[in-house]
């Protein structure tokens, strides 16, 4: 019998920490230097390496550096504080949502069997909310909130990793089936629409979530899943004759590569294809991005569709859909 190793004394290089975190090698090296965390140790080779509880602790910043905290703020700052400042914002947030106490009630019980190693429990509770509510009730109002509150769960330290891949493999599965079985129409107004993200993006229930609620519409949809290439995204558009290009960015996509890949997927995609945009990426709200309409919330998919329902193909203006993930 295998023991298995133990995860605290597993090491992480530097590319996998920025793939993990979503922080750029120069930047942990910058911090290195100036506020003395990260501080990894060295393999064979004299290449840095990164305990998992710096990981873990690089995380927690990230997610609070996205929620408007600066560097120099929480980088030095301990675990314990960065979990005190991160559960503040959670209940900050909280406070502003109507009927938060009464929902967060019904979504903290699928929490808790999540914590509770309890899969079977979570997958069952999961199917009968989808099957009593319908799938576009049980999109807006379980695993939306819940798939934020998992995030936030997990960025205080309260969740395991394989606690959230848990959760996300059962509603990706769920929804998965889901669409499925919804009645694909032979003809229809509705636009055909291409789902991926950018290779920096591997979030991929935001997708999911949206690619839901269109099929509902009646939409024709293509998922390539995550992380493709821009070209490829491009090339794909054109051999699917697709109307709508769909991508999802979540809060850890830098806003360089959000704007520098919108602008050469633009350069790449014909005029007749449309746009449309959504997503928690902070560079979708700071500045217009030329031919991208960013939608702001689930609710506003079906206001798109129908006015491509109205507006003829040939007036229709080019637009990058990136989806709330």
């Amino acid at each position: 019998m295998t023991i298995p190793e133990d995860p605290l004394h597993i090491t992480l290089s530097i590319a996998a920490v920025e793939r993990d975190t979503g922080i750029g090698k120069d930047t942990l090296r910058v911090w290195e230097r100036r506020y003395g965390f990260p501080m990894p140790g060295r393999d064979a080779n004299d290449e840095r390496s990164y305990p998992m509880a710096q990981v873990q602790q690089l995380r927690v910043i990230k997610r609070l550096m996205d929620q408007g905290h600066r560097p120099g703020r929480v980088v030095a700052q301990p675990m314990a504080v960065l979990q005190q400042l991160s559960r503040a914002e959670a209940s900050v947030q909280a406070g502003s949502e109507a009927q938060v106490t009464q929902e967060h009630a019904e979504l903290q019980a699928y929490l808790t069997l999540l914590q509770s190693q309890d899969a079977e429990g979570i997958r069952l509770a999961l199917h009968q909310a989808l099957s009593t509510m319908g799938l576009q009730g049980f999109i807006t109002d379980v695993v939306a909130p819940l798939t934020y509150l998992v995030g936030e769960t997990w960025a205080q330290g309260d969740l395991a990793v394989h606690q959230e891949h848990l959760y996300t493999e059962c509603i990706s599965t769920l929804m998965r089936q889901a669409i499925a079985a919804i009645p694909s129409a032979a003809q229809t107004t509705a636009p055909k629409v291409l789902l991926t993200t950018f290779p920096q993006e591997v979030h991929g229930l935001g997708l999911l979530m949206v690619e839901s609620l269109l099929a509902l519409q009646g939409c024709r949809c293509v998922s390539l899943g995550t992380q493709t290439p821009v070209r490829d995204i491009a090339q794909a558009a054109l051999a699917h004759q697709v109307d709508v290009v769909a991508l999802s960015f979540s809060a850890s996509m830098k806003p360089n590569h959000v704007v520098d890949g919108l602008a050469e997927l633009n350069a790449l995609l014909p005029n007749d294809v449309a746009v449309w945009a959504g997503g928690s990426a902070s560079a979708l709200r700071r500045r217009q991005i030329e031919r991208v309409l960013v939608l702001s919330d689930l609710a506003s998919i079906s206001e798109a569709v129908d006015q491509h329902r109205r507006t003829p193909k040939s007036d229709a203006n080019k637009a990058a859909l990136v989806l709330a993930a």
